[in-house]
């Protein structure tokens, strides 16, 4: 018995000291990455040059760094740094390359704060980063190159900087990037041809001065939902396969550009769109005829281009509009639209609030019907070649805001109607054919700013009362005869 007993005892000493033995250098690996990372934390705050909040007091010798504001830790390992999110601190300072020593870190947010200078090249040792959000900061030097080489990188959001320089082609090698935005900053070159090889489905680049086209490989990303290059000098024709390319697209954003050739008949295939911006481009030809395909559309503008043909029967695509059902913007101002504007108009859907079709030839009429529009804030239908009188039914658009008719054959009266409108802003019926009287019950538009009635054949007395309005700020009525 003694001598199991001592067998025992000897056992579990020689255990004890084994383990003791396996457990120190791992205590000690603890103790140096504590270490590590906790004067990566302090190098960090010593880079804010102002925190006017006060969020970063709590980073001090007082406490383990596990506690800190914004900084997260897993919970198996509180010694490895996995998030840093310090949204909206509105903190001052540079970016200390000291962060690169947290190895461990998935996510870093250090949006809306004021960050200048560079980020650092030492980034490239955060090779479990998946997340890095910059957004609204002052960073004003290039994106480093280091950049690509962050594998498992899934989101990148650098918008709103003062970068410089170009896209980096390396981005390319990040093959689980899924959104990149890098909008309203100072970039410039081409966008690289390697982005095709990532898994986009988000693309920010807008506001800054890119030149060349949309390079084909970019059509190869299947998942892309939001696509937008605002206000570049981006230049070439849009592939006809579009809407077959991405069939999941929700929001197209090409405005201000210099894009060439037509309007994509395969836009419709993407039955998932919202929103489609395609003016102040070059576009020419003919508007797709079958959006009306697009059930989810919400807002659809592809203003001051070239739209339109030698045919004269460019509205087609009015007709296939009213199908859909949530359609809230239609903008197809300053282009070369001729035809026949019919009654379809009407039949748009009760949710849309804004309708422009000015500078262009459309003919016809006003259709009566208009007063289904309940809806509608704004209505732009000026220089065109719109005959006959002002419907009375217009009288029933109770939040329309602004009316504008200028430049156009209009003639009859201007209906009493008008003074059922007390949202309005703005009325240009200017330079057509309207005669009799300025309606009376206009004194009701409480909220008139602009009152546009010159080049017509109006006459009679001007109102007082019409003149006097409060709120009115702008009123022309020349080249009318009125009397005293």
């Amino acid at each position: 018995m003694k001598a199991f007993i001592s067998s025992f005892v000897l056992y579990t000493i020689f255990f004890l000291l084994l383990c003791i033995h396996l457990w120190r250098p791992i205590t000690a690996n603890n103790m140096q990455q504590n270490e590590t990372y906790r004067l990566a934390l302090i190098a960090f705050k010593d880079g804010i040059t102002h925190d006017p909040l006060g969020m970063l007091s709590s980073w001090n010798d007082a406490l383990h760094f596990w506690p800190w504001s914004g900084v997260h830790c897993r919970r198996r390992h509180v010694h490895r740094v996995t998030h840093l999110n310090l949204f909206s601190y509105g903190l001052v300072g540079s970016l200390s390359p000291h962060i690169g020593n947290l190895t461990f870190l998935r996510t870093i947010i250090l949006q809306n704060n004021n960050f200048h200078g560079k980020l650092s090249s030492e980034i490239n040792a955060l090779f479990h980063l998946q997340v890095l959000n910059l957004t609204d900061n002052k960073l004003d030097d290039k994106i480093p190159e280091e950049l690509g080489s962050l594998s498992k990188l899934k989101y990148l959001g650098l918008s709103r900087n003062n970068l410089i320089g170009k896209i980096l082609a390396s981005l390319g090698n990040l093959s689980s990037l899924t959104l990149l935005s890098a909008g309203y900053n100072n970039l410039e070159g081409s966008i690289p041809e390697e982005l095709g090889r990532t898994i986009l489905y988000f693309i920010q680049l807008s506001f800054n001065i890119l030149t060349g086209t949309i390079p084909s490989s970019m059509y190869n990303l299947s998942n892309m939902r939001y696509f937008l290059l605002i206000d570049n000098q981006l230049e070439g024709s849009l592939s006809q396969d579009m809407g077959v390319a991405f069939p999941h697209l929700r929001l197209l954003s090409l405005l201000g550009n210099r894009f060439t050739g037509h309007v994509p008949v395969s836009l419709s295939n993407a039955s998932m769109f919202e929103h489609i911006f395609l003016h102040n481009n070059i576009f020419t030809g003919p508007v797709p005829p079958n959006l009306g395909r697009l059930q989810n559309l919400l807002v659809i503008s592809m203003a001051q281009n070239q739209l339109g043909s030698s045919k004269g029967d460019d509205l087609n695509f009015i007709d296939s509009l009213a199908n859909c059902t949530q359609l809230r913007v239609i903008q197809f101002h300053q282009n070369f639209l001729k035809g026949h504007l019919g009654s379809t108009i009407a039949n748009f859907s009760t949710h849309i609030s804004r309708i422009n079709l000015g500078f262009n030839q459309i003919h016809g009429t006003i259709p009566s019907g208009i007063e289904n529009l309940v809806n509608v804030t704004y209505l732009s239908l000026v220089r065109n070649h719109l005959t006959d009188s002002i419907p009375s039914d217009i009288g029933k658009l109770y939040q329309l805001q602004v009316l504008g008719l200028f430049e156009n054959r209009l003639s009859g009266r201007m209906p009493s109607s008008l003074g059922n409108l007390t949202l309005l802003n703005v009325i240009d019926s200017s330079s057509n054919n309207l005669m009799g009287e300025i309606p009376s019950n206009l004194v009701a538009c409480q909220n008139l700013v602009r009152l546009h009635l010159s080049n017509n054949k109006l006459n009679g007395p001007i109102l007082k009362e019409v003149m006097g309005l409060s709120s009115l700020v702008i009123l022309r009525l020349g080249g009318n005869n009125f009397t005293a």
